[in-house]
């Protein structure tokens, strides 16, 4: 069985997450969303929220896995038993962060691979840290994520305000 790990921190996952989660199992038998646990990270969600709404936006796919990982992604390949690591990618900018890290994962653990995916050109200016944003200043995120999820950051983002 080919295993891939998909790590991040998926606050909030995005119409691109779900687009290369979608994509990766397709060639993939078994795709594991790894959420990171980063206490740095000032989170909008929690990790079980997170891991709720990632499921929640995939339910038709029976081989995706979403767990978290805490420390180094590269010592979490063994633990999920992955063949390779697979990284969604943007825009050029992204590509120069990626390619380092892919090299420093490779760096500290020889057998670790990593894949580039890119997401639908639908999706290749969204992230989270701007969904976030336009959330916190009123805007609509429906375009932008799962229904699910925009339910979920409606309820955040109304329940701060109160």
């Amino acid at each position: 069985m080919r295993t891939v790990l998909y790590p991040g921190s998926f606050d909030p996952v995005t119409n691109g997450h779900i687009d290369v989660i979608r994509r990766a199992s397709a060639i993939f038998d078994r795709v594991v969303v790894a959420v990171a646990r980063n206490s740095e990270k000032n989170a909008l969600f929690t990790i079980q929220e997170r891991i709720e709404l990632i499921k929640k936006a995939c339910p038709d796919l029976n081989n995706i896995e979403v767990s978290t990982f805490e420390g180094l992604m590269v010592d979490s390949l063994q633990k999920f038993q992955a063949a390779a690591v697979i990284r969604g990618l943007r825009a050029v900018s992204d590509f120069e962060y990626e390619f380092q890290m892919a090299l420093m994962n490779r760096e500290l653990n020889h057998k670790c691979e990593t894949l580039f995916m890119m997401p639908s050109p639908d999706y290749s200016f969204v992230s989270s840290r701007l969904i976030k944003e336009i959330a916190r200043c009123g805007g609509s995120v429906e375009k932008f994520v799962p229904p699910c999820v925009e339910e979920a950051i409606r309820q955040k983002f109304t329940g701060m305000k109160s």
